[in-house]
C-alpha cells in the first residue's frame, strides 16, 4: 500500500520561506517520478515541481526560481523548499509519485498573507 505524508504547511508572510515533506512508504522516490501539485480555491490543480528518478527538476513557470525540489533517498523522501513566497502561493500543496499509476498525498495548506 502506497502512503504519501505531507508536512511542513502553513502560515507565512508575503516574502517568506517555508520547507514542505512528502515521506513515502509503499514506493520508493529514486525509482519513481515525485512532484507536488497546488490547487487554489476555484482553480485547477497545477504542477510546482517535479524530480526525476536520475535527479531532474522541472518547475512550473511561477515558482521557477524561488522554488527548489530535491529528495533525500535515505529517508524516502521528496522536499519542496519556497522562497519568496507571495499571496498567489496560497493553495492545497500535494505530494505526488507516479509509476504506472499516480499516488496522491492528502495535502498540505499553505497560506502566505499580503
Amino acid at each position: 500500500q502506497v502512503q504519501l505524508v505531507e508536512s511542513g504547511g502553513g502560515l507565512v508572510q508575503a516574502g517568506g520561506s517555508l520547507r514542505l515533506s512528502c515521506a513515502a512508504s509503499g514506493i520508493t522516490f529514486s525509482s519513481t517520478l515525485g512532484g507536488w501539485y497546488r490547487q487554489a480555491p476555484g482553480k485547477q490543480r497545477e504542477l510546482v515541481a517535479f524530480i526525476t528518478s536520475s535527479g531532474i527538476t522541472v518547475y512550473g513557470n511561477s515558482v521557477k526560481g524561488r522554488f527548489t525540489i530535491s529528495r533525500d533517498n535515505a529517508k524516502n523522501t521528496v522536499y519542496l523548499q519556497m522562497n519568496s513566497l507571495k499571496p498567489e502561493d496560497t493553495a492545497v500543496y500535494y505530494c505526488n509519485a507516479r509509476t504506472t499509476l499516480p499516488y496522491w498525498g492528502q495535502g498540505t495548506q499553505v497560506t502566505v498573507s499580503s
